[in-house]
């Protein structure tokens, strides 16, 4: 394929697998997407792609107060890994997330806000599933 470039080399033997990359690796731009929260910090969003972006609601976060809320996405299973980070919108270093629960097809996120005082931001979350099998 004329857009292709190898970046790595893989291993197949009978214990594992193992991918070393010389270069970037990650999801095509058809498996990203984004979704916005609707009326609040807490409001459940769907996104059924593997990776993304989730902007949330700007209503006021409390300090050293958490939200939580629900993510669809029919591609997560029970065995996969969610990563997490805040990625834009905030305040740098206010924030902490993380996954609080997960099972097929969802999970919830928590959001604390730990800047010592209350924030109003439209926090970006960025996301990406490692899938198990």
């Amino acid at each position: 394929m004329s857009n292709t470039k190898a970046t790595g080399v893989a291993y197949l033997d009978p214990e594992f697998s193992t991918c070393y990359a010389t270069e970037e690796i990650g999801y095509a731009l058809a498996a990203q997407g984004s979704v916005t929260q609707g009326s609040s910090k807490s409001t459940g969003v769907t996104l059924n792609e593997s990776m993304g972006q989730i902007t949330m609601n700007n209503a006021t976060l409390n300090t050293l107060t958490n939200v939580t809320f629900t993510l669809t996405n029919n591609l997560i299973s029970a065995k996969d890994v969610i990563i997490l980070n805040v990625g834009s919108g905030a305040t740098s270093g206010a924030y902490n997330c993380w996954i609080s629960s997960m099972s097929a097809g969802t999970c919830t996120i928590t959001l604390r806000n730990i800047s010592g005082g209350n924030l109003s931001e439209a926090v970006v979350i960025n996301f990406a599933i490692i899938h198990g099998q």
